[in-house]
């Protein structure tokens, strides 16, 4: 049975084009995934951080948990508002996403750090590309997403604090995958005097 999600709405909000509202409502809709997504890997690091700054990332993390939660949640309303029916199951989320599970389990908090790096990247360009995208149809859901961008750099920044030298370099540079930059910053910071 097809859900409402599949078919085009048939209302929008006044001045867009049902279509224009399809095209916005299937842009959020990946949004909305991942940031349930993010949010859940947020979570999943809370819970299996170890090692010397275990309770400082631990306790960084739960305040970025809550507001990323309640920016899936205006991401929900906002497809709700234009006419879509927001889709926020587990199942969904992994049928229709574009990118792999989050990768690292029980590990120290700098190689935990490095791969959240990658996947603030990861969600920040894809909300980058969304506000472009909006730019015509919809300011109000691109303001939506500006703000919401405004966070999530905030909190990338929060944990590339922890992965930058004196000199400004991040130990997780040229790093493509969560593997990968866990692994460097590891590396790194064992290496450290």
């Amino acid at each position: 049975m097809a859900s409402q999600a599949d078919s085009p709405p048939t209302y929008t909000v006044p001045g867009m084009t049902t279509s224009q509202g399809a095209e916005v409502i299937e842009l959020l809709r990946m949004r909305l995934h991942a940031l349930n997504d993010l949010a859940l890997t947020l979570k999943h690091v809370h819970w299996n951080v170890v090692g010397p700054h275990f309770i400082a990332v631990h306790e960084m993390l739960d305040p970025q948990v809550t507001a990323v939660r309640e920016m899936a949640d205006a991401t929900a309303e906002r497809i709700s508002t234009l006419g879509g029916e927001p889709v926020g199951t587990p199942g969904a989320l992994v049928a229709e996403r574009t990118w792999s599970d989050y990768a690292i389990g029980r590990a120290e908090s700098i190689e935990h750090l490095g791969a959240l790096d990658m996947v603030y990247t990861g969600v920040i360009e894809d909300h980058r590309a969304a506000v472009r995208a909006t730019d015509e149809p919809d300011p109000i859901t691109q303001d939506l997403l500006i703000e919401q961008l405004r966070s999530l750099e905030l909190f990338q920044w929060f944990i590339r604090a922890h992965l930058e030298n004196s000199g400004g370099r991040l130990s997780t540079q040229a790093q493509t995958s969560e593997t990968g930059a866990a692994r460097k910053a590891g590396e790194q910071a064992r290496n450290q005097p």
